[in-house]
């Protein structure tokens, strides 16, 4: 599957910039989280690099003046609970970041690449907010600002056109089995999210 840009190549590096730029700024200020340095590599014994799905091999190089191996990151998830702590987060704060990463085993399709450059944020909250209501008070609020820049980017660019609908719409793994049984779990994401056009999926996990 090949993608090809609407835009020309320098006016997709511009509109991109401007996507990014807008994007963390939005979020920034709708969850209240911080903008923190990612690191592009670490220590395999610090345990912070995130093996993903179990198989994936990272990328290792030695540092010749350390005479030790570094492992290039692949998943930031184990980082940025070490972060929060490190930088003194107190409850309803957090941190985001710009994520670069290099994944040597990922199947590469016209939204997977070798080169990971992708938001990561993360926020502490009390055992008492960890309901149902909240996770769709955030998802909600995270998907005002992804429709706010699309709406922007269709303004600045025409060309582009904003085919999100106002409201994400949530719906459980359950559901899903029970409206497509006939597809897999893969397909049934697919065609409801042709059917929505914004999807929530939760109770994802065995």
């Amino acid at each position: 599957m090949k993608y090809q840009s609407i835009l020309g190549l320098l006016d997709t590096e511009i509109a991109i910039k401007y996507i990014k730029d807008l994007f963390e700024k939005e979020l920034s200020k709708t969850l209240k989280i911080t903008r923190v340095s990612a690191p592009l590599f670490v220590f395999p014994e610090t345990g912070l690099n995130d093996n993903l799905n179990g198989v994936e091999r990272a990328v290792r190089f030695d540092v010749l003046d350390l005479g030790k191996e570094v492992e290039i990151v692949q998943s930031l998830a184990k980082w940025k609970r070490m972060a929060l702590h490190k930088y003194g987060f107190k409850n309803g704060e957090g941190l985001y970041t710009d994520m670069n990463a290099i994944r040597r085993d990922e199947t590469l399709d016209a939204i997977h690449s070798v080169y990971v450059d992708q938001w990561d944020w993360e926020k502490i909250i009390t055992e008492k907010e960890r309901t149902f209501g909240f996770l769709k008070r955030t998802v909600k609020a995270i998907y005002k600002t992804i429709y706010k820049v699309s709406e922007a980017v269709s303004k600045k660019y025409p060309v582009l056109k904003n085919e999100l609908p106002k409201e994400i719409t949530f719906i459980s793994t359950k559901q899903l089995e029970k409206d497509y049984p006939n597809l897999t779990r893969k397909e049934r994401e697919n065609a409801v999210t042709k059917k929505y056009g914004a999807v929530f999926v939760y109770q994802i996990g065995w």
